[in-house]
């Protein structure tokens, strides 16, 4: 940081001079002409490339076995075209690699392919794409996923616990979506006013949006037991006793989540206060499981985890939530 005195014309003009070095490297001379904003914050912007069109970033990669992770990383760092060139041939092998991973990530698409190279480009315009949208929708599958996972538990259900299992995919897109999106954010301040995210608040949306995606993998687990149980009924006392565990649970998701887009602390306070209620109810379902066969009930106790974990991501949340500023 370089502080800089403020001066005063004759005729009560204000100004500062530019750091020299950053007008020579942006081409700032002599009749230059910039652009200055205020942001929501009370800051003053200057930009030197108001007038430029932004220019497609291309990211080029070689096959290898962590093509996949590869591709997701590009994707992730907010590369608008991905190409991926072999010295000789792409195998099917890898094609299909290719092909699988553009379609766990939403907007990109093959737009060129041939023997020894495939091209993928992202469609979409991050200003067009509001991160709490995107927030909100994967929270939304997120939500679903767990609630449709205990009723397939309880009700033995399998064809519900395998519509469970369909949406996680949707929840990873989302959630590649909104990384994506907030790096893009943080790298440039006028798409970050467009979209009315300060680059400080990103890091909460990441970290948020990375829990809601756990909570989407906690529920697909437990509807993974559920079709494991294949159709087995619980009986009234466990059922009963898993329900009001659930209930409580999804009300401290759900509280958490509001409190942190609304940035009410009170609501996020409740979630903490919790804490007893879930630790009693939880002893209550593992006992209430004693009645059951021995790999019957190390099951249920398995789900009884991972909606206390579901629990303690809604706590994380919570954690999260910061006042609004006056």
């Amino acid at each position: 940081m370089e502080l800089r005195k403020v001066q005063e014309t004759r005729g009560g003009t204000f100004f500062v001079t530019l750091p020299k070095d950053w007008a020579l490297k942006n081409g700032i001379g002599r009749g230059s002409v910039v652009s200055t904003s205020i942001t929501s914050n009370g800051r003053l912007v200057v930009d030197p490339r108001y007038n430029l069109e932004p220019t497609q970033q291309t990211a080029t990669i070689k096959p290898s076995q962590h093509l996949s992770r590869e591709i997701i990383g590009k994707y992730l760092l907010g590369y608008d075209v991905i190409r991926v060139e072999a010295k000789d041939r792409i195998t099917m092998e890898q094609r299909e690699i290719v092909k699988d991973a553009s379609r766990r990530l939403i907007g990109l698409e093959i737009i060129e392919e041939d023997y020894a190279k495939i091209v993928m480009q992202c469609l979409l315009e991050p200003s067009a794409l509001s991160p709490e949208k995107i927030l909100r929708r994967e929270h939304l599958i997120a939500t679903s996923m767990y609630r449709d996972a205990i009723t397939a538990l309880i009700e033995g259900d399998v064809q519900l616990a395998k519509s469970v299992t369909a949406r996680d995919n949707e929840v990873d897109r989302l959630y590649f979506l909104l990384v994506r999106i907030l790096r893009t954010v943080v790298q440039n301040p006028s798409l970050s006013e467009k979209l009315e995210v300060q680059p400080i608040d990103c890091l909460d949306y990441r970290l948020t949006a990375s829990l809601v995606e756990s909570v989407g993998d906690q529920s697909l687990q437990i509807a993974e037991y559920a079709v494991r149980l294949n159709g087995t009924k619980l009986n009234d006392d466990v059922s009963r006793s898993l329900l009001e565990f659930h209930n409580v649970v999804y009300e401290s998701y759900t509280d958490a989540f509001a409190g942190f887009l609304s940035r009410n602390i009170s609501i996020a306070d409740s979630v903490r206060d919790k804490r007893d209620t879930v630790e009693g109810l939880s002893n209550k379902v593992e006992s209430a499981c004693n009645t059951f066969p021995m790999e019957t009930a190390q099951n249920l106790i398995s789900v009884i985890s991972l909606v206390t974990r579901i629990y303690d991501h809604s706590v994380d949340i919570s954690d999260l939530t910061t006042p609004k500023v006056r």
